[in-house]
């Protein structure tokens, strides 16, 4: 998910914009009358004064637009009194324009609140289902330390294709990363089918292989309710860890899925997988036994579980995001700088921002962890 920093920046230039957005009616009014009253009498600005309502309907409701037409309609009847117009002449015609351009923006006033009514509703309900699907990771499980970045590539949206959940389980922690193959609202309805197989199961699966098939077997007997759906359909690529207590080691399962990166002190290594499974959905294909890596993993320590949202960005000139080198640049900075420093770096990277989905989730054995 995007950092504090980031949503507090992006609030900030929202605040912003919509106060001056609120302002520019005012403005158009009051320079109006001064550019009619320091001008010669026959070189007249008046007539601008008809934007002020359109521009008043884009942030103001109703009854703000319409306050503002009758203030621009108001300076337009003392403008016409400084020139010497009759009102009988002079000023109905440009009146009753005003009048009309004021009601026709009150109309269009009031079609945008209502919209901006239901799209905060649907803001809500999707709020709702992130904390439903997508729960909010703890901070520490066991003596592990988890920190997560979660961007969906679709604009406003709150979840995408990729996935992630952790668990304490007596003795261990179990921790999941997943990429649904695709977009849309089938990659999201895979993505909570496989949620929920990995929750269901995580606690009494007796190793990481026998996981990974409760994870197949879920999407398998999922039942989708839409005759249109395909989400039985999809692949996901997942890696699968587990963090035991009684060893400074980590079990890898990869279904497929990007290697995850190692960093002890300021060396960066990535997890060699001799032979990696197919993804979700996809084992059938080939008779083949899940193989777990075992890797050490001590005090101090942090690895790196990410999705192809993150590696395959690419920037203008086709080059993928160097993640490996960029986690080597920043070894030395905390968790959070480290992920905050990520979101910023691969929006910068990307050939017009981030197109994908992308989710990296950093676990660290602090130095003091026991």
């Amino acid at each position: 998910m995007p950092t504090a920093g980031s949503r507090a920046r992006a609030g900030t230039a929202a605040r912003v914009q919509l106060v001056i957005s609120r302002s520019l009616p005012f403005l158009v009014v009051l320079l109006t009358a001064l550019a009619d009253l320091l001008t010669p009498e026959e070189e007249r600005f008046d007539r601008l004064l008809v934007a002020a309502p359109p521009l008043a309907a884009v942030t103001w409701g109703v009854r703000g637009t319409i306050g503002i037409g009758l203030l621009a309609m108001a300076v337009r009847v003392l403008l016409g009194f400084d020139r010497g117009d009759s009102p009988l002449t002079g000023s109905f015609e440009g009146e009753t324009v005003l009048a009309v351009v004021t009601a026709a923006s009150a109309w269009a006033s009031r079609i945008r609140t209502r919209r901006e009514q239901d799209l905060r509703e649907l803001t809500a309900v999707a709020e709702v289902v992130q904390r439903v699907v997508l729960r909010p990771l703890p901070h520490r499980l066991g003596r592990f330390e988890l920190h997560l970045l979660y961007v969906a590539a679709a604009a406003k949206a709150r979840i995408g294709g990729d996935f992630y959940e952790a668990a304490r389980i007596p003795g261990a922690v179990r921790v999941m990363l997943g990429d649904v193959q695709g977009k849309g609202l089938g990659a999201v309805e895979t993505a909570s089918v496989l949620l929920g197989a990995f929750r269901a199961s995580v606690h009494d699966a007796p190793d990481l292989a026998a996981l990974a098939d409760r994870l197949d077997e879920g999407l398998a007997r999922h039942d989708p309710r839409d005759p249109g759906s395909d989400a039985t359909e999809r692949f996901a690529t997942v890696v699968l860890v587990e963090l035991p207590d009684d060893r400074d080691v980590a079990r890898f399962l990869s279904l497929g899925h990007p290697t995850p990166l190692l960093q002890h002190g300021s060396e960066v290594r990535d997890v060699r997988f001799a032979a990696p499974s197919l993804p979700v959905n996809l084992t059938g294909l080939a008779d083949s036994r899940h193989r777990t890596e075992e890797v050490p993993f001590g005090p101090g320590d942090r690895m790196l579980l990410y999705t192809d949202g993150v590696s395959e960005t690419r920037d203008r000139g086709g080059a993928f995001y160097p993640l490996e080198a960029r986690m080597r640049e920043w070894s030395g900075e905390p968790a959070p700088e480290f992920l905050a420093r990520l979101h910023r770096d691969l929006a910068a990277h990307g050939a017009g921002g981030l197109d994908d989905d992308v989710a990296a989730l950093l676990v660290v054995r602090p130095p003091d962890a026991s």
